[in-house]
Order: structure tokens, then C-alpha cells, then sequence
């Protein structure tokens, strides 16, 4: 069964210890420092540097792009599956479950985009996918707007405090 975790920032050395994750992806902006946690390898561990923005064009502020998005692919390409990945950002709420989307959908392309959606859904009734990265992970994965079309008819999340890390199935079977 493989599994991501997603996790705000103030829990990821909890979470990588108890779920015994050893592959991470971070998505924090670049002026945020943070401490690895001692169970992620360096080379187990991809930092991109962005904000938590759905449109290009706002100052100084880091949109996400293609590279971030082609990084998050390969790296859950890399991912060996024997642990679960922990994917992290700010809060928790919207880059990670993004990424987690993408990686899920990278790992496993011929799955459902809609019971993807509902079961990130069902993990958290906080997630809010962020658009852009949607978008072009959408386009990058090929999904033909489908991946876009799933995250909006689930909608926005609840409102959270960022204190709400869980678990997505990779694939539908990894549930039972």
C-alpha cells in the first residue's frame, strides 16, 4: 500500500517518525527556514522554493511553475513506495495537497481523476488544492483538464488552523 502524508509544517518530524516516511517534498517559500527532519536523507528530500499562489504576477512573490511542477513528478518517480512520502507545506492545505494529487497521478496514471479527488476529499475536509499548481500538473500529466475539473467540483476545503495532517492513498486499492 503506498501513502502520502500531508502535513503542515509545525508536524513533519511527528509525522515522518510515525508514519516512518524517508522520502520528503517540501513547498515553502524561499525566506521560511525549517529543519529537516532526522529521518529524511538529504538526497530523499526536494525543497521548492515558492508561495502559496494561484496567478502569476504578484511582486515578489514565487508562483508556481512548470519546473516545480516536472520536479514534483520526477521525484515521486524516484520514490521507491516501501515508506510513505511526506509531502509538506505552510499550512498543509493547499500546495501539499496539490502535489500530493500530482505525485498520486504520476505514480499511478490510469487512474480516476474524480475518486482521486473524492478520496483527497474524504482524507481532509480542509485541503484546497492550489489552482496553479493543478493547472500545470494537470497539462504536464497529460489528464486533458480532468485533473483541473476534479478539484473544482470537490471545492474549497473547510476553513483549518493548519494543525490537520493525513493520509492519501496513492491508489483507490490502497484504502482497504
Amino acid at each position: 500500500m503506498s501513502f502520502i502524508v500531508v502535513s503542515p509544517l509545525s508536524r513533519i518530524a511527528e509525522m515522518a517518525v510515525r508514519h516512518k516516511a524517508r522520502d520528503m517534498i517540501s513547498l515553502i517559500a524561499k525566506e521560511q527556514s525549517f529543519h529537516r527532519p532526522g529521518v529524511i536523507a538529504p538526497d530523499r528530500h526536494l525543497t521548492l522554493s515558492m508561495n502559496d499562489i494561484a496567478f502569476k504576477g504578484t511582486g515578489g512573490l514565487v508562483a508556481p511553475d512548470e519546473t516545480h511542477v516536472q520536479a514534483i513528478i520526477e521525484f515521486a518517480g524516484s520514490w521507491r513506495q516501501e515508506t510513505p512520502l511526506l509531502i509538506h507545506c505552510w499550512m498543509g492545505v493547499s500546495r501539499s495537497p496539490a502535489a500530493a494529487l500530482i505525485a498520486a497521478l504520476s505514480i499511478a496514471p490510469d487512474q480516476d481523476e474524480e475518486g482521486l479527488a473524492r478520496r483527497l476529499r474524504a482524507a481532509s475536509p480542509f485541503a484546497t488544492p492550489n489552482a496553479l499548481l493543478i493547472e500545470i500538473g494537470d497539462t504536464l500529466l497529460g489528464r486533458g483538464g480532468r485533473l483541473a475539473a476534479a478539484v473544482k467540483a470537490i471545492g474549497r476545503g473547510a476553513d483549518a488552523d493548519g494543525n490537520a495532517p493525513f493520509l492519501l492513498a496513492v491508489r483507490d486499492d490502497a484504502c482497504g
